[in-house]
Protein backbone atom coordinates (compact mmCIF):
# COMPACT_ATOMS: atom_id res chain seq x y z
CA UNK A 1 0.00 0.00 0.00
CA UNK A 2 1.61 3.03 -1.14
CA UNK A 3 1.84 5.74 1.46
CA UNK A 4 2.11 9.36 1.59
CA UNK A 5 5.38 11.37 3.44
CA UNK A 6 6.01 15.24 3.63
CA UNK A 7 9.02 16.62 4.79
CA UNK A 8 8.07 18.59 7.38
CA UNK A 9 9.04 20.38 10.84
CA UNK A 10 11.52 23.21 9.25
CA UNK A 11 10.88 25.99 11.18
CA UNK A 12 13.46 27.32 13.21
CA UNK A 13 12.84 29.87 15.73
CA UNK A 14 10.39 32.37 15.03
CA UNK A 15 10.53 31.50 11.39
CA UNK A 16 8.41 29.60 9.89
CA UNK A 17 8.34 27.02 7.20
CA UNK A 18 4.93 25.67 5.59
CA UNK A 19 1.74 24.54 7.42
CA UNK A 20 2.57 21.72 9.73
CA UNK A 21 -0.56 21.67 11.47
CA UNK A 22 -2.73 21.58 7.86
CA UNK A 23 -0.51 19.06 6.40
CA UNK A 24 -0.47 16.32 8.86
CA UNK A 25 -3.75 15.08 8.93
CA UNK A 26 -3.37 14.52 5.10
CA UNK A 27 0.00 11.98 5.25
CA UNK A 28 0.79 8.99 6.98
CA UNK A 29 4.57 9.48 7.42
CA UNK A 30 6.61 12.26 8.65
CA UNK A 31 10.25 13.29 7.72
CA UNK A 32 11.78 15.72 10.59
CA UNK A 33 14.43 18.00 9.65
CA UNK A 34 16.53 17.59 12.76
CA UNK A 35 18.46 21.23 13.04
CA UNK A 36 20.82 20.48 10.55
CA UNK A 37 18.98 22.26 7.72
CA UNK A 38 16.02 23.33 9.56
CA UNK A 39 14.69 22.83 13.12
CA UNK A 40 15.83 23.36 16.54
CA UNK A 41 14.89 21.41 19.91
CA UNK A 42 11.31 23.09 20.51
CA UNK A 43 10.15 22.32 17.08
CA UNK A 44 11.26 18.70 17.06
CA UNK A 45 9.48 18.07 20.03
CA UNK A 46 6.20 19.54 19.05
CA UNK A 47 6.43 18.05 15.52
CA UNK A 48 6.61 14.98 17.16
CA UNK A 49 3.99 15.46 19.72
CA UNK A 50 1.93 16.77 16.42
CA UNK A 51 2.96 13.31 14.18
CA UNK A 52 1.72 11.53 17.49
CA UNK A 53 -1.60 13.32 17.80
CA UNK A 54 -2.65 12.56 14.29
CA UNK A 55 -1.09 8.66 13.81
CA UNK A 56 1.52 10.19 11.58
CA UNK A 57 4.90 7.84 11.53
CA UNK A 58 7.88 9.80 11.88
CA UNK A 59 11.33 9.29 10.32
CA UNK A 60 14.32 11.37 10.75
CA UNK A 61 15.34 13.88 7.57
CA UNK A 62 18.89 14.51 8.32
CA UNK A 63 21.01 16.82 6.37
CA UNK A 64 24.38 18.42 5.21
CA UNK A 65 25.14 21.21 8.33
CA UNK A 66 23.60 23.79 6.08
CA UNK A 67 21.29 25.95 8.13
CA UNK A 68 21.57 29.50 5.63
CA UNK A 69 21.69 27.29 2.36
CA UNK A 70 18.92 24.93 3.94
CA UNK A 71 20.17 21.57 3.08
CA UNK A 72 20.27 22.25 -0.44
CA UNK A 73 23.88 23.42 -1.37
CA UNK A 74 26.64 20.17 -1.55
CA UNK A 75 29.44 19.61 0.13
CA UNK A 76 32.30 17.17 0.71
CA UNK A 77 32.73 15.81 3.88
CA UNK A 78 35.08 11.99 4.62
CA UNK A 79 32.85 8.75 4.94
CA UNK A 80 33.14 8.69 8.94
CA UNK A 81 32.53 12.31 8.89
CA UNK A 82 29.03 12.04 7.22
CA UNK A 83 27.89 8.95 9.21
CA UNK A 84 28.65 10.74 12.35
CA UNK A 85 26.56 13.62 11.13
CA UNK A 86 23.65 11.80 10.36
CA UNK A 87 23.50 9.62 13.85
CA UNK A 88 24.32 12.95 15.69
CA UNK A 89 21.13 14.65 14.30
CA UNK A 90 19.15 10.81 14.14
CA UNK A 91 19.99 10.12 17.62
CA UNK A 92 18.23 13.57 18.53
CA UNK A 93 15.30 12.88 17.26
CA UNK A 94 15.32 9.28 18.29
CA UNK A 95 15.33 10.69 21.85
CA UNK A 96 12.46 13.07 21.04
CA UNK A 97 10.57 9.73 19.61
CA UNK A 98 11.30 7.94 22.77
CA UNK A 99 10.34 11.13 25.01
CA UNK A 100 6.56 10.63 23.43
CA UNK A 101 6.64 7.31 23.15
CA UNK A 102 7.08 6.57 19.51
CA UNK A 103 9.27 4.67 17.77
CA UNK A 104 12.24 5.75 14.84
CA UNK A 105 10.11 4.60 11.30
CA UNK A 106 12.82 5.42 8.62
CA UNK A 107 16.12 7.69 8.06
CA UNK A 108 15.25 9.65 4.74
CA UNK A 109 18.44 12.29 3.90
CA UNK A 110 17.64 15.23 2.96
CA UNK A 111 17.91 17.61 -0.31
CA UNK A 112 21.56 17.89 -1.27
CA UNK A 113 22.56 15.12 0.81
CA UNK A 114 19.63 12.94 -1.06
CA UNK A 115 21.12 14.16 -4.53
CA UNK A 116 24.55 13.36 -3.60
CA UNK A 117 23.67 9.46 -2.07
CA UNK A 118 21.62 9.04 -5.32
CA UNK A 119 24.78 9.48 -7.64
CA UNK A 120 27.57 8.60 -5.14
CA UNK A 121 28.65 4.92 -3.80
CA UNK A 122 30.93 6.38 -1.04
CA UNK A 123 28.08 8.57 0.51
CA UNK A 124 25.43 5.86 0.36
CA UNK A 125 27.25 3.50 2.04
CA UNK A 126 28.14 6.45 4.93
CA UNK A 127 24.39 6.91 4.97
CA UNK A 128 24.27 3.27 5.54
CA UNK A 129 26.76 3.38 8.38
CA UNK A 130 24.27 5.72 10.48
CA UNK A 131 21.31 3.43 9.55
CA UNK A 132 23.25 0.09 11.29
CA UNK A 133 22.97 2.11 14.97
CA UNK A 134 19.27 2.43 14.44
CA UNK A 135 18.32 0.20 12.18
CA UNK A 136 15.67 1.47 9.92
CA UNK A 137 14.83 1.37 6.84
CA UNK A 138 15.94 3.89 4.20
CA UNK A 139 14.26 5.65 1.40
CA UNK A 140 15.47 7.00 -1.56
CA UNK A 141 15.12 6.78 -5.56
CA UNK A 142 14.74 3.49 -7.66
CA UNK A 143 17.96 2.96 -10.00
CA UNK A 144 20.16 4.92 -8.23
CA UNK A 145 23.25 3.92 -5.46
CA UNK A 146 20.14 4.79 -2.45
CA UNK A 147 18.86 1.40 -4.16
CA UNK A 148 21.92 -0.27 -4.71
CA UNK A 149 23.46 0.83 -1.94
CA UNK A 150 20.90 0.34 0.78
CA UNK A 151 19.51 -2.90 -0.39
CA UNK A 152 23.12 -4.48 -1.01
CA UNK A 153 23.49 -3.85 3.23
CA UNK A 154 20.79 -4.96 4.36
CA UNK A 155 18.37 -2.44 4.87
CA UNK A 156 14.90 -2.55 4.24
CA UNK A 157 14.34 0.33 0.75
CA UNK A 158 11.76 2.18 0.38
CA UNK A 159 11.09 3.61 -2.96
CA UNK A 160 9.97 7.12 -3.63
CA UNK A 161 8.22 9.07 -5.92
CA UNK A 162 8.15 13.16 -5.66
CA UNK A 163 4.37 14.41 -6.54
CA UNK A 164 5.80 18.26 -6.30
CA UNK A 165 9.12 17.86 -8.24
CA UNK A 166 10.76 17.10 -12.00
CA UNK A 167 12.43 14.03 -13.10
CA UNK A 168 15.32 14.52 -15.65
CA UNK A 169 15.76 12.82 -18.38
CA UNK A 170 17.76 9.76 -16.64
CA UNK A 171 15.55 9.15 -14.21
CA UNK A 172 17.43 11.39 -11.37
CA UNK A 173 15.41 14.03 -9.64
CA UNK A 174 15.94 17.85 -10.13
CA UNK A 175 16.59 19.09 -7.02
CA UNK A 176 15.88 22.81 -6.73
CA UNK A 177 16.81 25.41 -3.97
CA UNK A 178 13.28 27.08 -3.82
CA UNK A 179 10.46 24.99 -4.63
CA UNK A 180 7.38 26.32 -7.12
CA UNK A 181 3.72 25.47 -6.69
CA UNK A 182 2.50 22.77 -8.85
CA UNK A 183 -1.01 21.91 -10.42
CA UNK A 184 -2.99 19.48 -7.31
CA UNK A 185 -4.68 17.66 -9.89
CA UNK A 186 -1.82 17.28 -12.19
CA UNK A 187 0.72 15.95 -9.07
CA UNK A 188 -1.92 13.69 -8.28
CA UNK A 189 -2.46 12.39 -11.73
CA UNK A 190 1.48 11.84 -11.84
CA UNK A 191 1.53 9.77 -8.76
CA UNK A 192 -1.49 7.49 -9.76
CA UNK A 193 0.76 6.76 -12.80
CA UNK A 194 3.74 6.37 -10.90
CA UNK A 195 1.32 3.77 -9.26
CA UNK A 196 -0.16 2.01 -11.81
CA UNK A 197 2.51 2.12 -14.36
CA UNK A 198 5.90 2.76 -13.13
CA UNK A 199 6.50 5.54 -15.54
CA UNK A 200 7.00 9.12 -14.97
CA UNK A 201 7.11 11.87 -17.70
CA UNK A 202 10.85 13.77 -17.75
CA UNK A 203 11.18 17.51 -18.05
CA UNK A 204 11.75 17.04 -21.76
CA UNK A 205 8.87 14.52 -22.45
CA UNK A 206 10.80 11.67 -21.86
CA UNK A 207 9.13 8.05 -20.08
CA UNK A 208 11.43 7.08 -17.38
CA UNK A 209 10.93 4.26 -14.71
CA UNK A 210 10.04 5.10 -10.96
CA UNK A 211 8.55 3.41 -8.21
CA UNK A 212 6.50 4.51 -5.47
CA UNK A 213 6.46 2.72 -2.50
CA UNK A 214 6.04 6.05 -1.03
CA UNK A 215 5.07 9.40 -2.01
CA UNK A 216 6.74 12.60 -1.42
CA UNK A 217 5.26 16.30 -0.68
CA UNK A 218 7.27 18.86 0.51
CA UNK A 219 5.96 21.24 3.10
CA UNK A 220 8.04 24.14 1.65
CA UNK A 221 5.91 23.48 -1.78
CA UNK A 222 3.63 27.14 -1.72
CA UNK A 223 0.79 24.99 -2.24
CA UNK A 224 1.34 21.65 -0.57
CA UNK A 225 -2.18 21.15 1.47
CA UNK A 226 -3.64 21.65 -1.56
CA UNK A 227 -1.07 18.85 -3.60
CA UNK A 228 -0.99 16.87 -0.39
CA UNK A 229 -5.02 16.64 -0.55
CA UNK A 230 -5.35 16.26 -3.81
CA UNK A 231 -2.66 13.23 -3.80
CA UNK A 232 -4.33 11.47 -0.73
CA UNK A 233 -7.62 11.69 -2.68
CA UNK A 234 -6.37 10.17 -5.64
CA UNK A 235 -4.56 7.42 -3.60
CA UNK A 236 -7.42 6.51 -1.44
CA UNK A 237 -9.80 6.58 -4.14
CA UNK A 238 -7.59 3.49 -5.81
CA UNK A 239 -7.83 1.63 -2.95
CA UNK A 240 -10.23 -1.49 -2.96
Amino acid sequence: MTTINCDMGEAFGLYRMGDDEALMPLVSVANVACGFHASDFNHMRNTVRLARQHHVKVGAHPSLPDLQGFGRREMKMSRDELANCIIYQVGALKGFLEAEDMVLNHIKPHGALYGMAARSEAVAQGICDAADIFKTPLMGLIGTQHEIVYSARGHRFIAEYYADLEYDDDGSLIITREHKAVDPSEAASRCLRAIAEGKTRSIHGRDVPVRADSICVHSDTPNAVEVARAVRDAVMDRRP
